[in-house]
């Protein structure tokens, strides 16, 4: 690929020379913006900071056939120890308004948390429920975010879509374009985004008046009962749920009656608190996250006869 003269003592790509360079970095380490702290260099990283921003570095590789990928927060997603080939682009686009009638425009960046923090403090509500987890907005409609909610609703899964209006696109054929729910087809920890490699670039979400007093008692209350439930968070880096829900039976509960609880490859382990979720104990590599994943595989299929389905997310070279 020709290489251009750049300001980061690096030589850059011809491909990303039209690319803010102060805010592009050569063999990047990506463990750092990944919940696992797991993983290898980038070749290329670059952050964007708006939505045309992202929709520019995405064009520029897709016209130099560079390979690439848009990364959130990083916390569904193991990382290989060799590293990404191509560009990676760290999503920062993160800008977000609230209209007097309760539509929330947000570009794809912003971290959910955040954007419930800020419409909760307005009167809004809608995205209450989504308070303490790792997601930006693209990520949230790439999976449909959902939360099983506290009681008295405990039994009601929500998802993201439930308040989702319609948001911007760059389409696996390079067109931008705002798209509806039809188009994005919600299921279960699935979307459009899973089989098309179209990207959020910005997205619309329907708010309701609410009382601020009972909103922020919503958001104690789920933090709450989420702290409850996931206890670990905070302990040890981890990429939350490994394993993908099974109809009528827990991932976790599975893992457990295999006796796998604390079981461990290198400093990656099966945590004892909670079967369905792995932590990284130190020094974990991505090939210790991986055997370890196969192992409770086995295990399970073994004894169950169930096929364990992972719901993190895998990229680079391993």
């Amino acid at each position: 690929m020709p290489l251009l003269s750049g300001s980061l003592g690096m030589p850059v790509p011809v491909a990303l020379s039209a690319l803010d360079a102060s805010r592009l970095t050569a063999n990047a380490p990506l463990a750092p913006y990944t919940t696992f702290q797991i993983g290898g260099p980038a070749d290329w990283l670059y952050e964007a900071n708006s939505a045309d921003d992202l929709a520019a570095a995405i064009t520029s590789a897709r016209a130099a056939d560079l390979p690439w990928f848009v990364l959130g927060l990083g916390a569904n997603v193991l990382i290989g120890d060799k590293g990404v080939r191509g560009l990676v682009i760290r999503n920062r686009a993160v800008a977000h308004t609230v209209s007097r009638d309760g539509v929330l425009w947000s570009e794809s960046g912003a971290v959910i948390q955040e954007l419930v923090l800020d419409t909760v403090r307005a009167g809004w509500s809608g995205l209450e429920h989504y308070i303490g987890i790792p997601s930006t907005v693209g990520g949230a409609l790439w999976q449909n975010l959902h939360f099983l909610s506290p009681a008295p609703e405990r039994e009601r899964t929500m998802f993201i879509s439930e308040a989702f209006a319609d948001c911007e696109i760059l389409s696996q054929e390079g067109e931008r374009k705002v798209v509806d729910a039809s188009y994005i087809q919600f299921g279960y920890d699935d979307t459009v985004f899973h089989h098309r490699r179209d990207v959020v670039l910005s997205a619309r979400f329907r708010l309701t008046r609410g009382d601020p007093f009972r909103l922020h008692q919503i958001l104690q209350e789920n933090l709450s009962w989420r702290g409850s439930r996931h206890p670990w968070l905070g302990i040890h880096p981890s990429a939350g749920s490994i394993f993908q829900k099974i109809d009528g039976v827990g991932a976790g509960r599975l893992i457990d009656q295999c006796g796998l609880k604390g079981f461990r490859v290198g400093d990656a382990q099966i945590s004892h608190i909670h079967a369905n979720i792995m932590v990284n104990l130190g020094s974990a590599t991505a090939a210790d996250v991986r055997a370890l994943i196969a192992h409770a595989q086995a295990a399970v299929r073994e004894r169950f006869g169930y096929e364990l389905r992972p719901e993190i997310g895998f990229l680079g070279e391993f």
